[in-house]
């Protein structure tokens, strides 16, 4: 690698980037760490190779000072589950905070730029499985700010050929993901419900394969300016998910089954009291998608261009999961 290089990673306290910070450190890079929660990153409080910082990505005079000598930067902040902000919050911190760290990377030197998106800019997918070049329809706030994010992304590559990459996770997992964990614990109390018949698709993608996806992203030539969807070998049925979930733990139960219309209703009820109350509810119309959509895609670009090759089976991430969660006494 040469000379010692660093690595500024915003939305360091989340589960993909704490993940990224522990990753980037374990290649020798020195690594400046960003997030308005860090509590996933006390481990780290002591390391002489991380600086670790309190801080919102929209405000730009403290981006600005904190990206001074960074060679690469991972852009992983963004606001997602948040029912309780404003529209507002939404576009200042998934489209204006990124045009301003943009600026300031370019300002700073940065090598390469990383910046994180999702595979929600498609929105509800009318053909499986969708690649780059399929058609973007997202339908709820997040996913329409985040596209709106990358595009000033390649807008931004495209007037000052700054070295910039896009990714798109699938839905990523493993130690450190509330949502995983989350899954496990309602399936080892047998309070899993399963909303619908589990028909959908989903598409899963281990943290350590994601972590070979930005180390790539950010070192692979001739890359700059390229968007990449990252996810798995396959996409899974929702329902044999979670029945890998349940083997894993070495469980025998069925889940609950809901029809989709009761919990919908469901969950508008619940957003409204939660909304008024000021608080995050704690399930959504949102978290419906995930038993309503399908998600399946083709990686063939990011194999062919970026290198990218899935190593880890379902069967040995759910496991891997699985273990860290007993060793932590989390399930």
């Amino acid at each position: 690698m040469g000379a010692q290089e660093t690595a500024l990673v915003t939305g360091a306290g989340g589960f993909i980037g704490s993940n990224l910070v522990d990753d980037q450190l374990a290649r020798g890079r020195r690594v400046i760490a960003i997030d308005v929660h860090l509590d996933r990153l006390d481990h780290l409080r002591s390391n002489p190779a991380c600086q670790v910082y309190a801080g919102d990505v929209r405000g730009a005079g403290f981006m600005s000072r904190v990206i001074a000598g960074s060679d690469i930067v991972f852009h992983l902040a963004s606001a997602h589950l948040e029912v309780a902000k404003s529209e507002a919050y939404f576009w200042e911190t998934n489209v204006e905070a990124v045009q301003s760290l943009l600026e300031n990377a370019r300002n700073a030197g940065v090598r390469r730029f990383v910046h994180t998106s999702s595979v929600g800019v498609y929105g509800p997918l009318a053909t499986l499985p969708a690649d780059e070049s399929s058609m973007c329809h997202p339908d709820i706030l997040y996913e329409r700010t985040k596209l709106v994010g990358e595009e000033t992304v390649k807008r931004f590559v495209k007037d000052t050929g700054f070295p910039a990459v896009i990714l798109r996770p699938a839905w990523v997992y493993g130690p450190r993901c509330p949502r995983t964990l989350k899954l496990f614990r309602t399936m080892k109390k047998r309070r899993f419900v399963m909303v619908g018949e589990g028909e959908n698709l989903r598409h899963p993608i281990h943290i350590r394969d994601m972590l070979t996806a930005f180390e790539l992203a950010a070192t692979r030539a001739g890359i700059e300016g390229e968007t990449f969807v990252v996810a798995s070998d396959q996409a899974v049925r929702l329902k044999d998910l979670i029945s890998e979930i349940i083997a894993v733990q070495g469980l025998r139960f069925s889940p609950i089954r809901v029809p989709m219309g009761v919990m919908t209703a469901l969950c508008l009820g619940v957003e409204g009291v939660f909304k008024a109350l000021g608080k995050e509810p704690p399930f959504s119309t949102r978290s419906l998608k995930f038993f309503t959509e399908s998600s399946a895609f083709d990686i063939a670009k990011a194999r062919r261009l970026l290198g990218f090759a899935p190593a880890v089976t379902l069967h040995e991430g759910l496991a891997h999961t699985y273990r860290h969660y007993l060793a932590e006494g989390l399930v």
